[in-house]
């Protein structure tokens, strides 16, 4: 397996003068993503996770539309099949994690969704080592809940929808990718998205969600999270072998304790931010270990 399936994202070549310029990209976009989901994480008490992952999808939404302005027309039936289904798994994801966050540490949170990547890498790729870095893995989840750091199994289970969300949107996004060009289906289905988690949001925030303070919130959140990150992301991808934006993206959860600890004044016990970086290494190792084994 290739990373390039993982991401969802097509094979890129890389520019050999811009690897300094594309880790910084790499390292722009993930404090932008967990920067966003702090700053969701404000929000909650007023409108409710569901209502800032309708704010941040629908926003991101009206941004993509405006600036791609996609071709509806000429669309196959199985076109509009993969970008429905692209649209619900991102919302889906988006849902769950929010709620995931408002129960659990960012930090934490992040570190488990990435069993979604990880398990797929793991079930496209063949051989003992990959099975051992998940092993790894599921260790290193299993030991954020011990010495008394015990987990809501309400916010376990809703990042583990995302997790399996984030799966589901790896695949799809590779499919659009080959049936929509740049990031028109990326576009068509974060529209999607916003309708889908409209009933949640709407019930959820109510006539807080209109109140200027809140959408111009909303507006941060959807720059930082989806728009600001997915431009540096693609990017990054031109000046990056894939395997090194991998490796990269692996420590986003590491991102997400910073920003945790920074924003929202949430910290890890030792134990916990052992439990971290063993996810992560576990991470770094399958892609590393499936490029390898592609490779060969």
């Amino acid at each position: 397996m290739t990373f390039e399936v993982a991401t969802g994202r097509p094979p890129t070549s890389a520019s050999t003068g811009g690897v300094g310029p594309g880790v910084a990209m790499v390292v722009a976009a993930m404090c932008s993503v967990q920067s966003g989901a702090a700053l969701a994480a404000h929000m909650f008490a007023r409108v409710g996770p569901a209502g800032m992952a309708f704010l941040r999808l629908g926003i991101a939404a009206a941004v993509l539309l405006a600036v791609t302005r996609p071709s509806v027309r000429g669309r196959s039936r199985r076109d509009w099949s993969v970008a429905v289904a692209f649209g619900a798994i991102l919302a889906t994801m988006n849902l769950a994690f929010y709620e995931a966050i408002e129960r659990l540490p960012l930090g934490i949170a992040v570190t488990i969704e990435l069993l979604g990547p990880l398990g797929l890498a793991v079930a496209l790729s063949r051989g003992w080592r990959q099975l051992a870095w998940a092993a790894l893995a599921v260790l290193g989840v299993l030991m954020l809940g011990g010495r008394g750091g015990h987990l809501d199994p309400v916010g376990v289970g809703f990042v583990l929808v995302a997790a399996a969300c984030w799966a589901g949107y790896i695949l799809l996004s590779a499919e659009t990718g080959r049936r929509f060009a740049n990031v028109e289906g990326l576009a068509l289905a974060t529209g999607v998205a916003a309708v889908v988690a409209a009933p949640f949001g709407l019930v959820s925030g109510g006539g807080a969600l209109w109140w200027p303070s809140t959408l111009a919130v909303g507006a941060g959140v959807a720059l930082l999270s989806s728009v600001f990150s997915y431009s540096l992301e693609l990017t990054a991808l031109r000046r990056l072998p894939a395997r090194v934006f991998g490796v990269l993206m692996s420590l986003s959860p590491v991102a997400a304790i910073l920003a945790g600890l920074v924003l929202l004044g949430q910290r890890l016990s030792p134990l916990q931010i052992l439990a971290v970086l063993c996810v992560v290494v576990a991470s770094g190792g399958t892609i590393v270990g499936a490029r390898g084994h592609s490779a060969g």
